[in-house]
């Protein structure tokens, strides 16, 4: 061997050595015995699935203290190409056959792990199904009594695996290059519908024994002693959401507090039920080509539902992209009011309510929303919600928002304008931001955030027929007496509108209608 040669062989093994001393102080910082005591292969995939930044060196360390010397385990750890994976990987099956060394078979696998790229590749199928076939029988050899949340995860994984052949072209769409990302991604999308399906399903239990309980507790009450507040019957599909004995209401004060509000006290209030989702979806995607991925995230938390209540949703997008008109159309379509609340404008004292002791006492906002449509489930809009004040003389809207985000707590609103508790568990919260630097975490942790996206120029003329009837509804007129823009003027459009804001694209048609009407005017 040269002079040359051997300095190349010193270069590897510092390279070796050094990268390999970073995964092994990973590994031994590792705080998680369960993981330690998982087979490598779903130890791999547990880490990939908690977001592990350092999972190549980690599996680096191991070939090195096992089979130091492989010139492929340092190609592996400089490059991105799934061959020199591959290669590696069948370099430790060659020496755990003839070394006797079981070990580097298990190494292989977690190598073809977190190399291979998507499935379609013919050179790479067999090592595909390997790693399926490896994950799942190491799934199934779980003991019984293991971890139950680290278990959900892991099996999520390997049944994303085994399905990846199926989801290629989604896949490609959402960009996905690595098949253990795109795998922890499917994972984490079949496993989220069958928490979903299941955490309707237990809601559905609680709601029927606090049905059970609470009708129990009112007759005992009933026995022991005549009710104060009337006993109203309420149908399936209804709530009451203010209960209150008509002698409360009879102080000047509180007539004038509740005088509006008499339509929503001591009266079951319906919860409308869920429509046909796919006319809605459709509809939507119709009015919303744009916004595919944000409009399914929205509906399919309504999928087991019987009746319209959306976890918390934030809709995350740049301003103009039509996030507040589509939380209102969202409303519509599903037969539910919709109340816009100015988050830059509101604090804990306006949203929440202002105690009766006050001049400008006044019930918090969500009993307004419900006494204004006559149902126990509207959809209650926080524009803007990252510019709420944060000031806390009046207290912080962010703060009061969670009291409303919770159903346990918001099924027993202590309101301070009424003096009574409230059921507002129905009420569907949905925001919208331009950004999320600004809000609190538990608040940020609370939101279902999805991505909302600003149209192209591709989806003018999907757009144009919405916007031109928004602006009729604004003046009071009839769409119909409005004539769609002629080819001169969407032309005129397509030059100053290249996608984007859809408030820009409102502002050049509503001047291009204005230009028409003065034109027939003059002549």
């Amino acid at each position: 061997m040269t002079a040359d040669a051997d300095d190349v062989d010193d270069l590897d093994r510092i390279v070796e050595a050094d990268i390999a001393s970073t995964g092994a102080a990973v590994e031994s910082a590792e705080t998680n015995e369960m993981l330690k005591r998982l087979p490598r292969i779903l130890r791999y995939a547990a880490l990939a699935e908690q977001g592990d930044q350092f999972l190549r060196e980690r599996l680096v360390a191991e070939i090195a203290e096992l089979a130091p010397g492989i010139t492929e385990t340092i190609a592996w750890a400089a490059s991105d190409d799934p061959a020199v994976g591959v290669a590696l990987a069948a370099t430790l099956d060659r020496l755990a056959a003839t070394q006797d060394q079981p070990d580097l078979r298990a190494l292989a696998d977690c190598a073809r792990l977190l190399s291979l790229p998507l499935p379609g590749v013919p050179a790479y199928e067999a090592d595909h199904r390997r790693v399926a076939k490896v994950l799942l029988q190491a799934i199934n050899g779980l003991p019984s009594n293991f971890d139950l949340e680290l278990a959900a995860d892991i099996e999520a994984i390997g049944l994303g695996w085994a399905v990846l052949p199926a989801h290629t072209a989604p896949l490609f769409h959402l960009q996905e290059p690595q098949a253990l990302a795109a795998a922890v991604r499917v994972g984490r999308q079949m496993a989220a519908r069958r928490v979903a399906f299941t955490e309707a399903r237990l809601r559905e239990e609680f709601d029927e024994e606090k049905r059970a309980l609470e009708e129990a507790a009112t007759k005992k009450a009933a026995r022991a002693n005549p009710p104060a507040k009337p006993v109203i019957d309420v149908p399936p599909d209804h709530v009451m959401v203010c209960s209150m004995a008509e002698a409360d209401m009879k102080t000047p004060k509180m007539r004038e507090i509740v005088g509006p509000l008499k339509s929503a006290i001591n009266v079951a209030l319906p919860l409308v039920q869920v429509p046909p989702l796919h006319d809605v979806r459709n509809q939507l995607l119709f009015e919303f080509p744009y916004a595919v991925d944000a409009i399914d995230f929205a509906l399919a938390n309504l999928i087991v539902r019987r009746t319209v209540r959306l976890r918390p949703l934030l809709l995350l997008g740049q301003p103009g992209s039509g996030k507040s008109r589509f939380v209102r159309r969202l409303g519509e379509l599903l037969g539910v009011g919709v109340w816009r609340e100015d988050a830059s404008r509101s604090d804990s004292a306006v949203f929440g309510g202002t105690d009766k002791r006050w001049n400008s006492a006044e019930p918090c906002h969500p009993f307004l929303a419900i006494a204004r449509f006559n149902q126990a489930n509207p959809i209650v809009l926080v524009d803007e919600v990252e510019k709420a004040g944060t000031r806390s003389d009046h207290g912080r809207l962010w703060d009061c928002l969670l009291a409303f985000f919770e159903p346990e707590t918001a099924a027993r609103y202590p309101d301070p304008a009424v003096q009574v508790t409230l059921d507002l568990s129905h009420v569907s919260f949905v925001g919208t931001a331009n950004s999320l630097d600004r809000l609190p975490a538990p608040l940020r942790d609370r939101f279902r955030t999805v991505t909302f996206p600003q149209p192209g120029e591709e989806h003018l003329d999907s757009l144009l027929p919405h916007v031109m009837a928004d602006l009729a509804a604004e003046s009071g007129l009839d769409r119909r007496w409005i004539e769609p823009l002629s080819g001169t003027e969407r032309d005129l459009v397509v030059a100053h509108w290249q996608g984007g804001s859809i408030r820009q694209l409102r502002r050049l048609v509503e001047v291009l209608l204005r230009e028409r009407e003065m034109a027939a005017v003059r002549n």
